[in-house]
C-alpha cells in the first residue's frame, strides 16, 4: 500500500477492519462488542485475540510456496532478452528474477532471498554500481565473463562461486564471442522489508586496466590457498575477501568425502551425502553476513532424510538428475533447474544420476539460504522428520 493511499484510507475511514465472529476463544458477539471494534478501527488499534492464530502460529507458515523453474526455459527466455533488451544505465543488468507465485508478483524467490538468471552478450559490459545488498554469482555453465569488483577482474567459469559483500563497486564484461548466463543471489527482499537498502551508480565504463582477463584474480592470489591466511591481511570487513571459490576445489572436497565414507572413515553428513559450506578464510564465518552458501553431492541411489529448517533456501541443480521433494511437491530435476524450499517445509532428495547426465555420477546441488540471519537472531531451528 502506498503512502498516499494509506493517507486516503485514514481520511475516509480506517484501514483497520475488524469483524466479530462466534468462535471458540473469542468473546460473545454483542452490539457492545461491535461498538468496541468500531472504536478500535477509528483509533487504528488491533486486538491480539483476533489475530493470534495468524501472528503466533504453532510453527512457521511461510508466505512462499515450493516451486520449480526449469533451466532450459529460463535460458531460452534470457537468450531472447539478449536480443531485445540492452544493458546500460536505467536497467543496469539483464537479470531476470524468480518470482515465487504466492508473493504477489514481487521479484522475490522467498520472503528474504532474490535469485535471478543474468545474461551478458558477446563483448558486452554491465556498468559499474554498488549497493548495500549482499550478492553472489554462481556459474552452472559457460565461461568468458569477468566480474570486476573494486578494480579486481575475477574470472567466472562453470562451478565457480563468487561472493561479493555489499557496498563494493562492481561491473561485468564478456570478453568472448559467446553469450553467457549465470545465477545471481542477493538479500534484496530482506533489505527491502527492513528498509535498509542503498544504491549508487558508478562509472559508465571500466578502464582498460580492468578489462584484462587473468586466470586468477588478485583476491585469489592472496586468499585462495587452503588453510593459509596472509599476515598482511587487513582487519576483517563484512563478507569474504576471497572473490572466487573455484570448482576444482569444491569438486575435490566432495569427492574425497564420498571416498572416505567408502573406506569406512565417515566424512559425509549421512550415507551417500557429501556437503561443504563456503566459508570466509579470514575467520571461518559465512561468506556473506546474510547469505549462507553450500554444495551438496548425493551419490547415485542415495536419498537424504527429510529435514525442516527455519528460514528459506534456493537450490540449483549443478549436475546429474534425481527427484526432490519439498513439502507436498515432488519434481524430477536435471542440470540447471532451480527450486525453492520455504521455511519449515520438509526437504529431501534422491539421486538418479548416471554416466549420461553427470560428470561425477551424482546429483550435485548448489544451495543458498538466509541461515546467518536466523542464527544471529537465535531463531534457527532444524528438525529431521522420521
Amino acid at each position: 500500500m502506498t503512502q498516499s493511499s494509506t493517507a486516503q484510507d485514514i481520511a475516509t475511514g480506517s484501514p483497520v477492519r475488524l469483524q466479530a465472529v462466534s468462535a471458540e476463544g473469542q468473546p460473545e458477539v454483542t452490539p457492545a462488542l461491535e461498538e468496541l471494534y468500531r472504536g478500535f478501527e477509528q483509533e487504528l488499534l488491533v486486538p491480539l485475540w483476533t489475530e493470534i492464530g495468524d501472528l503466533m502460529p504453532a510453527h512457521p507458515r511461510s508466505r512462499a510456496v515450493p516451486y520449480l523453474w526449469r533451466w532450459k526455459r529460463l535460458r531460452e527466455l534470457a537468450d531472447r532478452a539478449g536480443d531485445l533488451v540492452p544493458v546500460g544505465r536505467g536497467g543496469e543488468r539483464r537479470a531476470i528474477a524468480l518470482a515465487n507465485p504466492s508473493l504477489g508478483g514481487r521479484p522475490f524467490a522467498t520472503p528474504t532471498l532474490w535469485a535471478a538468471i543474468q545474461y551478458l552478450m558477446p563483448g558486452e559490459d554491465a556498468p559499474e554500481h554498488r549497493h548495500t545488498q549482499h550478492a553472489f554469482r554462481f556459474v552452472v555453465e559457460g565461461s568468458g565473463v569477468w566480474t570486476v569488483v573494486g578494480g579486481d577482474p575475477v574470472p567466472m567459469n562453470r562451478g565457480d562461486f563468487l561472493p561479493q559483500a555489499g557496498w563494493n563497486w562492481h561491473a561485468h564484461h564478456n570478453a568472448t564471442s559467446e553469450p553467457m548466463a549465470w545465477i545471481d543471489g542477493l538479500d534484496i527482499p530482506f533489505q527491502y522489508v527492513t528498509e535498509a537498502q542503498f544504491f549508487e551508480f558508478g562509472r559508465d565504463e571500466i578502464s582498460d586496466a580492468e578489462r584484462i582477463t587473468p586466470d586468477r584474480s588478485r583476491s585469489e592470489r592472496l586468499w585462495g590457498h587452503p588453510g593459509l591466511r596472509p599476515l598482511s591481511a587487513v582487519p576483517a570487513t563484512p563478507g569474504s575477501p576471497l572473490l572466487s571459490y573455484k570448482w576444482e576445489y569444491t569438486n575435490a572436497a566432495l569427492g574425497d568425502q564420498l571416498l572416505l565414507e567408502k573406506e569406512g572413515f565417515g566424512g559425509t553428513v549421512e550415507p551417500g551425502h557429501a556437503a561443504v559450506r563456503y566459508s570466509n578464510p579470514h575467520d571461518g564465518s559465512d561468506v556473506l553476513p546474510t547469505v549462507r552458501a553450500e554444495f551438496h553431492r548425493i551419490a547415485r541411489g542415495a536419498e537424504t532424510a527429510p529435514v525442516r529448517e527455519t528460514g528459506s533456501s534456493v537450490y540449483q541443480v549443478f549436475d546429474g538428475s534425481g527427484v526432490v521433494t519439498v513439502g507436498g511437491e515432488s519434481w524430477t530435476v536435471s542440470r540447471g533447474d532451480l527450486f525453492v524450499v520455504p521455511s519449515w517445509e520438509p526437504f529431501s532428495a534422491r539421486s538418479e544420476a548416471g554416466a549420461t547426465d553427470s560428470d561425477e555420477g551424482a546429483l550435485d546441488l548448489f544451495r543458498f539460504s538466509d541461515a546467518p540471519v536466523f542464527e544471529a537472531l537465535k531463531l534457527n531451528r532444524t528438525q529431521k522428520d522420521a
